[in-house]
This record gives C-alpha cells, sequence and structure tokens, in this order.
C-alpha cells in the first residue's frame, strides 16, 4: 500500500516544480520588435527620405501580349478541337440574344419551340428558333403567310392564340438583324466549300523573308467588325491530306504573277466603286503605297482615303506594300523602262526573292507554252500521216495511270447520292456452305434428360450444333459471340440442363436444395422475357425460376426455393455463394457505363471460386464483340471453347444502309430526316412486312409515329398499312379501348404503335403481343425492344444516332455495337428471307 502511494505522488507538482525551468520575460521578447501586428501604420521617415511626390510617375500604354505564332496557332487549334468536340457550330451560326432582357425572350421562345419539336438537340432547338423570328420578322408577308410557314417550320398546328403569343414575343427581340444573319449563312456557306478560313496576326509582318503572302478574301468579315458583340468562330472539319491543305493555303496566297497593270483597279470596283472612281482611287492608292515610310503611316492614309469599311483591303495592301507597288509599275511600265524598275528592285533583298520567282514561272509558262505547241505540231503530222493504229499509239501515250484501289468502293456496297442524303448500301453476306462433318443435331439425338427442356423443337440450328458438345457434355467455361437472333438463350438452357443433370436422382427427379444457376440479363424488359422462357422450359423438371429486379424483390424464403434467378447486375450483390452456374447475357454492355458493374460481378465471382474452391462455371453470350479474344481471357476462358459466329451466320441475311443527311442546318437535317424515314417505311410497308423504328427518347416515339400517321393520311397512302377489311383492323379497334396510354390508343387503330420503358406493363404486353401476332405494322421503339424484348421485324430503321446523356448533360453519339444491336433486330427467322437495316 505504501508502495502505491509513494508511486502515485511522484507526479504531484510539488514533488516536479524543482524541476520545470523558468525564464525570466523581463529579459527577453516573446514577438520580434519588427514583426508586423496588423495595424495601420504610416510609412517610416526612412522610407520616403530621397523622394518627392511625383519622382515615381510614369506614363505608360497598355501592355500589348507577346506570344510566339507557334502559341498562338496551337491556342487557335485547341480552340477548333473543343469547338468540334463541344459541336457549338451550328448554335454560332444562329441568332445569339445580346442583351438581358432579349436573352430572356429568346428562352421564352426555346420553350415554346421544345414544346412543338420535343426533346432535340441544342442545334435543332436554336436553328428552329432563328428561322421562326426570321419568319416573323419578315415585312414582306402576311399574317396568314406567317402562321402558315411557322406551321410547316415546326410540323404542328397552331391556334390563333398560341401564333398571336409567339408573334408578341418575336417582337420584344429588338436586336435581330436579317442582314447579319444572311451575312453569318453566306461566311458559312464560304468556310464549307473552301476549308478553314485563313486568320491575320500581327506577327505575320515578321516574316518579311517569305515571298508569298495571304490574302483575306473579299467578302470575309473581319473579327473586329462589331465590337461588343460576342464572337463566333466557324470553320468546316476537313478530313484531307497535307496536299490538300497545301492546296487550299495556295488560293489563299497573293503571288507576284497575280498582280498586273490593273490590279488595285479591279479589287476597287469589286468593292462597289465606279470604274472611273476606282480608277481615281488606283492611282491615289499607288501614291500612298510609295511615299509612305512605314505600314502605320500607309495604313492611315488609306483608310482615310478608303475609308473604315474597307479594312480587310487595307490590311492586304499594308502587308505586301512594297510587292503590289513595284509590280503594278512593272507591269505599267515600258519597255525601256523595265530594266530601270527591275534594277530598283534588285537592290531590295526581298523584292530580289520576288522577281527571281517571277522569272522563273514566266520562263516555265514559256517552256510549258513552247512544248504544248511542239505536241499540237506532232500530233497534226500523224494526223496527216494517217493510220489508225499510229494516232492509237499516240493516244496511248498520253494517257494516264490511275490507282483503281483507291477509286473503288467498299466490296460490294455502293454509294448513291439524293438531292437531301447520301446512302451507302452493303448487301448481305451470303451464308457460308456447311464443313464436310457439319450437320445440325436433332433433338432426339440429345441426351433423355436434356430432350424435355425444348419442348416442340426438332432440331437445333446451326450454331448451337457447334455449341451443343461443350454447353451438355463439359464443365468449362464458355463465351459465344453470334449475332442476334441466333439462339444464344438456347445455348445458356444447355448449359442449366448440364447442371440438372448433376443433380438428378435415379428416378428423373431432381435435387433442388444443391444448385442455383443465376441469369444475367442487362435489362428488366429482358429479365421478364427470360423469366418466362425458363418457367415453360424447365417447368418438366419443377424447378422455380425467380425475378429479381428494381420492381422485383425476392424475401429469403423464396430465394433459398428459388433454383434459377434471372437477374441485372446491380442485383447480383445479394446473391450469395450458393450459385453453381452463373450465364451472363448481353456482354457486350462490358464497354457501357455499366461496364464496371458488370466487370465487377465477374471479378467477385472468380475471387470466390479461388477462395472457396467452389466452382462455378461462367457462360458469356454477346451478340456483337470486337475484343473477344480479351474478354475471354477475363472469363478465363480456354480457347477451344471461345465461340465466334460473324454475321454470316446469321438465321437471316442482314442488307445494310447507311444514310448521311447533307442539309447545313440542324432544323433542315430534322425535317429531312423525318422524310427520309416516311419514304422507307413507304417503301417497305404493307405485304405482312414489319417495320421497327428505333428513336432515343420516349417523347419522341409519339411524335414519330404521329407524324408519319398524319403523312399518310395527308397523302392518302394508309391503305398501305392496314385495309378496311382486314381481321386486324377489329383486333386493333378494338384493343385500342383497353390501351391506358393515349398516344397508343391514338394510333393502334391506324396499324402504329409505340413502346418505351415509360409505359405501363399492360401496355408494353399488349404491343409485344400484337406486333408477335403481326397485327401491327409499324412499331417506334427506344432501345428497350433492341437490347431486351425479342420482337424481330423485316425492316429495322434506326432515327437519328444521338442520344441524350445525363451523366454528361449533353446529346453524345451512339456506340457503333448499340447501331449493330439495333439492326440485329431485322429479319424474322420464319417469315423473311432476308432483313433490312436503315
Amino acid at each position: 500500500m505504501a508502495d502505491e502511494l509513494a508511486r502515485v505522488q511522484q507526479y504531484e507538482y510539488r514533488q516536479n516544480s524543482n524541476l520545470v525551468l523558468s525564464v525570466d520575460y523581463s529579459t527577453t521578447d516573446r514577438r520580434s520588435r519588427d514583426e508586423p501586428t496588423g495595424e495601420v501604420m504610416p510609412l517610416s521617415r526612412d522610407l520616403l527620405r530621397g523622394y518627392k511626390m511625383g519622382d515615381r510617375y510614369q506614363k505608360t500604354g497598355v501592355p500589348e501580349k507577346k506570344t510566339s505564332k507557334r502559341g498562338n496557332s496551337s491556342k487557335n487549334d485547341l480552340k477548333k478541337s473543343e469547338m468540334v468536340l463541344e459541336d457549338t457550330s451550328e448554335i454560332d451560326r444562329v441568332y445569339k440574344p445580346r442583351t438581358q432582357e432579349t436573352r430572356n425572350t429568346f428562352d421564352v421562345i426555346l420553350a415554346f419551340i421544345q414544346e412543338a419539336l420535343g426533346d432535340q438537340s441544342r442545334a435543332i432547338l436554336h436553328g428552329a428558333a432563328d428561322e421562326v423570328i426570321r419568319v416573323l420578322k419578315s415585312d414582306g408577308m402576311k399574317e396568314k403567310e406567317k402562321k402558315r410557314e411557322v406551321n410547316s417550320l415546326l410540323s404542328v398546328q397552331m391556334s390563333e392564340e398560341r401564333f398571336a403569343l409567339l408573334n408578341n414575343l418575336s417582337k420584344k427581340i429588338t436586336d435581330f438583324n436579317p442582314v447579319e444573319e444572311e451575312n453569318r449563312d453566306n461566311v458559312e456557306d464560304i468556310d464549307e466549300t473552301s476549308g478553314v478560313p485563313v486568320q491575320f496576326d500581327e506577327e505575320e509582318d515578321l516574316d518579311k523573308g517569305n515571298v508569298a503572302f495571304e490574302v483575306k478574301d473579299d467578302d470575309e468579315k473581319s473579327d473586329d467588325d462589331d465590337v461588343g458583340v460576342e464572337t463566333f468562330n466557324e470553320g468546316a472539319l476537313k478530313t484531307a491530306d497535307l496536299a490538300d491543305q497545301g492546296s487550299v493555303a495556295a488560293s489563299k496566297i497573293l503571288r507576284p504573277q497575280d498582280i498586273d497593270a490593273h490590279w488595285i483597279q479591279r479589287k476597287l470596283t469589286q468593292l462597289d466603286y465606279e470604274p472611273m472612281v476606282a480608277q481615281e482611287k488606283a492611282k491615289e492608292v499607288l501614291h500612298h503605297l510609295k511615299v509612305s515610310t512605314d505600314d502605320r503611316s500607309c495604313e492611315n492614309a488609306l483608310v482615310l482615303l478608303l475609308g473604315y469599311d474597307q479594312f480587310d483591303f487595307i490590311k492586304t495592301l499594308r502587308q505586301n506594300r512594297q510587292m503590289i507597288y513595284y509590280f503594278t509599275k512593272l507591269r505599267q511600265a515600258q519597255p525601256e523602262e523595265k530594266d530601270a524598275i527591275e534594277k530598283e528592285m534588285a537592290s531590295v533583298p526581298e523584292l530580289k526573292a520576288m522577281l527571281s520567282q517571277l522569272w522563273e514561272v514566266e520562263n516555265e509558262d514559256v517552256v510549258a507554252t513552247e512544248r504544248e505547241k511542239k505536241d499540237q505540231r506532232q500530233q497534226r503530222r500523224l494526223a496527216e500521216a494517217g493510220g489508225d493504229a499510229v494516232a492509237a499509239a499516240s493516244w496511248a501515250q498520253s494517257r494516264k495511270v490511275l490507282d483503281l484501289e483507291e477509286l473503288a468502293f467498299p466490296q460490294g456496297s455502293h454509294l448513291m447520292s439524293n438531292k437531301n442524303y447520301e446512302s451507302i448500301q452493303i448487301p448481305a453476306l451470303k451464308p457460308k456452305p456447311f464443313d464436310a462433318d457439319e450437320s445440325l443435331i436433332p433433338i432426339s439425338h440429345l441426351p433423355k434428360w436434356a430432350q424435355a427442356g425444348f419442348g416442340e423443337i426438332r432440331e437445333l440450328n446451326r450454331i448451337q450444333s457447334k455449341i451443343s458438345h461443350a454447353a451438355l457434355h463439359t464443365d468449362e467455361n464458355l463465351l459465344i459471340c453470334a449475332p442476334t437472333g441466333a439462339g444464344k438463350t438456347n445455348v445458356a438452357l444447355m448449359c442449366v440442363l448440364r447442371e440438372i443433370s448433376k443433380h438428378l436422382n435415379d428416378d428423373g427427379s431432381v435435387r433442388k436444395e444443391e444448385f442455383k444457376c443465376i441469369y444475367i440479363a442487362p435489362m428488366r424488359s429482358l429479365v421478364q422475357e427470360m423469366v418466362g422462357s425458363f418457367k415453360k422450359r424447365l417447368e418438366p423438371y419443377g424447378l422455380e425460376v425467380g425475378e429479381m429486379t428494381g420492381d422485383q424483390q425476392m424475401s429469403k424464403e423464396q430465394f433459398m426455393l428459388t433454383q434459377v434467378i434471372v437477374c441485372t447486375p446491380e442485383k447480383y450483390d445479394i446473391i450469395t455463394r450458393k450459385g453453381g452456374e452463373r450465364a451472363y447475357n448481353q456482354l457486350h454492355l462490358l464497354h457501357d457505363d455499366r461496364g464496371p458493374v458488370l466487370e465487377a460481378v465477374v471479378a467477385r465471382t472468380i475471387r470466390q471460386m479461388e477462395q472457396t474452391k467452389d466452382l462455378c462455371r461462367l457462360v458469356g453470350l454477346s451478340a456483337t464483340l470486337p475484343n473477344y479474344k480479351d474478354v475471354g481471357a477475363f472469363l478465363r476462358v480456354d480457347d477451344k471453347y471461345l465461340f465466334y459466329f460473324d454475321n454470316s451466320y446469321r438465321p437471316v441475311p442482314l442488307e445494310q444502309e447507311y444514310i448521311g443527311i447533307t442539309e447545313k442546318k440542324a432544323l433542315k437535317r430534322y425535317q429531312a430526316m423525318n422524310e427520309v424515314v416516311y419514304d422507307k417505311v413507304l417503301e417497305y410497308a404493307g405485304r405482312v412486312r414489319q417495320i421497327l423504328i428505333f428513336v432515343h427518347s420516349r417523347k419522341e416515339t409519339a411524335k414519330t409515329a404521329k407524324a408519319i400517321r398524319d403523312a399518310c393520311l395527308e397523302r392518302d397512302t394508309l391503305s398501305k398499312f392496314m385495309r378496311e377489311d382486314s381481321a386486324s383492323t377489329e383486333v386493333l379497334r378494338t384493343e385500342s379501348e383497353s390501351a391506358k396510354n393515349l398516344d397508343l390508343k391514338d394510333l393502334l387503330p391506324y396499324g402504329f404503335a409505340i413502346h418505351h420503358a415509360g409505359m405501363t406493363r399492360v401496355d408494353r404486353t399488349l404491343v409485344e403481343d400484337l406486333f408477335g401476332d403481326r397485327h401491327l405494322q409499324v412499331l417506334v421503339s427506344t432501345a428497350t425492344l433492341a437490347w431486351g424484348v425479342n420482337l424481330p421485324a423485316h425492316t429495322v430503321i434506326i432515327k437519328g444516332t444521338q442520344i441524350y446523356s445525363p451523366e454528361k448533360g449533353c446529346w453524345t453519339e451512339l456506340g457503333a455495337l448499340d447501331v449493330m444491336q439495333m439492326m440485329g433486330r431485322a429479319g424474322r427467322p420464319q417469315y423473311d428471307k432476308i432483313g433490312k437495316a436503315f
């Protein structure tokens, strides 16, 4: 006890106070004397000594921004690349409000336009708003004509109240200048034909050693014309080689041989000067070019003479002052005066180089002229000598060698050019002939325990026959890449049957509690379809099939009693390690935003197998995978069990056509696209041909379907889709009364329908059944049908290649794999000999 008390007391302060070192603060400063305290202090006398008020005053101008030519070009290139990536070039070409009031009004008009056109990209909405404002502000049109034109632009029938509201809004747009907008369109046309516009920098004046000088076209606007207005950059994206770029640059270069005696006078005439005035002005311009001592004085004199409106021409004169003056005088001089002028030019190094270039060109022209005359004389002699053989030999000598490989189209395809669009057609691939040892396997040749799962199917198709041995008689991991509609789901069924065979009793019953099979599908609609398919196929075995999606949950008891679970990748986290078989459908989603989820699922499964030594078979099913070998390595698939089938294995050959709209303005492109869709629908409508149109927003489904129906009513072509006396007409009229969706109720009697994930499950099922029974002719859908429900059609049309991405907040391009997946729905194995995709 005493020891414990002594141990506690040794830490008391009085026991240790003599060990603490104390500091005498009277002799030290805690803070440095010259350390600032933060208080406002006057300047000391020492700092101000030697200076008087105003001694430090100096007069300076605005500092010039010094950048190298290379730095400027890289910055410009970066700006152009950003513009191309953000796709703002279309918006830059249309009206932009300049004040807060007009900006607010323009936003209201944009909302008005969006309500009429639906969910479209910014370029289309801005282009439509620009066209509507232009029509409403035109003075030469009456109110009825304006309303008719606006209705035609927006493809709607606007009421008087709505049109009056839109008209009043346009009157509040006070900074719309039709002339300026027209000039902007003209600049756009120039850029489209001549490529990237030439840019002028002040650093060009430093390159005095160059012989060639860049000249801007007279009708191009200067960037400095509109002070205080939001600037815009325009450029045409050219996919050309260096030779093409060189030709574009060459067309912008002022060369000595281009300048003749009347070059200045001709340019002034192009600037709307009268001929007599242009002649007098040309003399004065030549005088100023001669007497000016430097570029600045020359520019000031020319501005006073010609005015600020001709600043581009003045800039050209200033940059090429000496070349224009001396070569104009040289062309105007008499033969005896030319020697003196040439001697004077030879004394200046820069002009001497230009003069040498001019002589070389003239000598080349003389040589070319002599050569041409010599060829003509030779041809004349050959013709006089007679003889077709000699003439033919002469023609053969003058032939040009053409590289046919560069001129040829891709094999089998051909290009068709129309007024508003160009199309490239790719014919269908011919099916590959059967190998000597290849044949279709009848269901009766399969093991007895597997035959009950195929129902009424008599034989496996070509792809299933090749995979049947690996699926039914081995436990190896598989990766099957085959076209859409090739029967990959039956391959998954064979793998499930293989797992069932390992848990069969002697009497044929299944030990259900020993295994689980998990089928992962990308979308809820496909999950629902696969659940229905597996329930029907596995009913003879007494297995339970369950669904796990965002809509459908399973309790723990249900989970334990279920042998086959169909779920989405996101729901895999609640699947236990009890699974004995996993089939992954649509592995081409690995490239998508959901790819990491599916990738994590596979990686976690492989990790569990390594830890628990509990083997699990992985089966990957995919429609299109360009890097299938990499995915196979990721799934631990042996090369022997990696199956890849190209489009020649399709049950129905696919004919493809890619259509590119050539209109420049976004609104005209949108209208031309609607017209092309109508033409293609009309071309393949009727005769039990069904058409599937993919669009990329839910609102666009109803809008596109109604637009096609209205166009058919207007042009009296509706009889191609629906006959009055047919049984389908009565079926559609009856079923339309039970539809909940108002747009669907309106469209069904005409043989049109829509399908998207925003509809109720009852309406979606109704549309799928009617389309599957061939009562519907045209179905407009989102990508749900491409990735999910198996509803093939004779013709597939993909309207547009841009889809809105909520994550990025902008419109993005469809991936190539998405397009191929949608095209894969073309061709019905039981009805069509060939499928068509646009």
